[in-house]
């Protein structure tokens, strides 16, 4: 079959694959790329996401792209703003005209013999499987799986009469009007859906396990809006951005350092907004804050939708599904003629291709991360993975700008491969996201690679460290290993000769 070559192969054309494809584009403009996204669509989740009321978690001033201001003054943005968003960067900078849609990649191949990785993709409109070789690997394709998402089995389900839901395949002409609706789950989504269909529903409880920090943040940044007025959009674009780094970044270092502090003042903030319409409990988790992600809402729209008595939040266990509805632990039954599992998300690496270096599989639990944008063993190959405790953007764009630099100085020396090497003592037990406790990262624990115990090999999730390091950081640190030309076996030498 014919093989496509490119310098550069990204897999994935959500937020990080764009992203890529615009810094290779500013920073290395003569390097060949394709992007292989597996959907017909550009914007990854914020196009498979269609569930009533998807935004963003992060402040859009974070969440934008470093080199292209979100301009408008909407804080959290919505999932059709942000996919138009990511549209009109690709279009601005031409990386809709690289794009390949429909191609699912299942297995990459790296050659040090002729210092190349094999892409091996399935064609979704012809079903039938393709190639492409590029001397580097960027994987855009996020951590988690696209084909489904986390689902408990629930003892009954199937005597339930109703219509269940789960927010990752939301279907289009799904009526609820009117109707009786009862969510589980505790996490981002759940508090999104709660108030977004709340006025349409007849009425719509939230069942959660265990409460979660709610924080409220406005919908729009007055500061910012009244800066316009005399400054310039682009320095009020990054003295938002700025500030909002900064905010993130002291509210989850004062979280780590002073828990019961913040654990009492989120905890009295939520309390104060629902204004006795729901049990205090209901607000009052069972861990430290930023043991998990925080939930925002803007304006505080679900303490809204709660005082307004159309919605409510229940903590309970679920025993099981009735035909009507939910019977709970404490033999509380609820009516619904919908149930919403919001129940999470499956962490799925590499978009689920299963990775080789010179045929040997690649066993990612058992490779450290480097810089937390490369893998040990793992040759020309860049893993964009964002933050956990601050906008996903942020740290995605930093390890985007590392990979231009790394490209550059490999060109500058005439380098042909760059892999880093682990030592015995580099090695640590923790994973990349180990700084959440998160059901989908404990569930995904012999899945994630593992951070290390020293230097490089330590994830920070700290984008005040992480630049320097990563956009001003020396690229030849004795731990980065280069090679000039690829390796050649005796055979393939005695070819060339003949």
């Amino acid at each position: 079959m014919p093989v496509e070559h490119v310098d550069v192969l990204i897999v994935g054309a959500g937020v990080s694959g764009v992203g890529a494809a615009c810094h290779l584009t500013r920073k290395c403009p003569d390097k060949s790329y394709l992007i292989l996204e597996r959907r017909e669509r550009m914007g990854g989740t914020w196009d498979l996401f269609r569930y009533p009321g998807v935004r963003s978690d992060s402040d859009m001033f974070t969440f934008g792209y470093n080199f292209r201001p979100w301009n408008a003054t909407q804080v959290l943005a919505d999932g059709a703003s942000i996919r138009e968003y990511v549209e009109e960067t690709a279009a601005e900078y031409g990386v809709d005209e690289h794009i390949r849609y429909g191609m699912h990649v299942l297995k990459g191949s790296w050659s040090t013999e002729t210092g190349r990785w094999t892409l091996e993709v399935r064609d979704a409109a012809t079903k039938r499987r393709k190639k492409f070789t590029a001397n580097f690997v960027m994987a855009c394709s996020g951590y988690y799986n696209y084909d489904e998402g986390y689902r408990p089995d629930f003892a009954g389900e199937a005597d339930f009469t109703g219509t269940i839901v789960h927010p990752q395949f939301w279907p289009e002409d799904l009526d609820y009007q009117g109707k009786r609706v009862v969510i589980i789950g505790s996490g981002a989504t759940a508090v999104t859906l709660l108030p977004a269909m709340a006025p349409d529903t007849a009425h719509i409880t939230m069942v959660q396990r265990s409460p979660t920090y709610i924080l409220t943040l406005p919908s729009e940044d007055k500061v910012s809006e009244a800066l316009r007025r005399f400054l310039p959009d682009s320095l009020v674009w990054q003295l938002a951005r700025r500030r909002n780094i900064l905010l993130q970044r002291g509210l989850y270092q004062l979280s780590r350092s002073r828990p019961d502090m913040v654990r009492n003042l989120m905890v009295k903030l939520a309390q104060r907004q629902v204004r006795g319409k729901s049990d205090a409990a209901n607000f009052v988790p069972h861990y430290n804050p930023w043991d998990e992600r925080l939930c925002v809402v803007p304006n505080g729209d679900l303490f809204r939708a709660v005082r307004s008595g159309k919605a409510d939040i229940v903590t309970d266990e679920i025993d099981r599904f009735t035909p009507t509805g939910l019977k709970l632990a404490s033999g509380a039954e609820l009516d619904a003629d919908i149930i919403v599992t919001a129940t999470g998300l499956n962490v799925q690496m590499m978009g689920g291709a299963k990775i080789e270096v010179d045929g040997e599989p690649v066993e990612l639990s058992k490779r450290v991360a480097y810089k937390s944008v490369m893998l040990d063993g793992v040759p020309n190959a860049i893993l964009v993975f964002g933050y956990t405790n601050a906008s996903w953007t942020l740290k995605a764009d930093l390890a985007c700008e590392y990979a231009c630099r790394l490209l550059n100085h490999m060109d500058r020396h005439g380098y042909r491969q760059a892999v880093p090497i682990a030592k015995d003592g580099d090695r640590g037990e923790e994973s990349v996201l180990d700084a959440l406790s998160s059901g989908y990262v404990r569930r995904a624990e012999a899945l994630l690679p593992r951070q290390g115990t020293n230097g490089p090999w330590r994830v920070r999730q700290d984008y005040l460290r992480d630049v320097p390091l990563l956009r001003f950081g020396s690229i030849d640190d004795g731990v980065l290993q280069f090679r000039r030309a690829p390796a050649r076996t005796a055979n393939a030498r005695a070819e060339a000769t003949a």
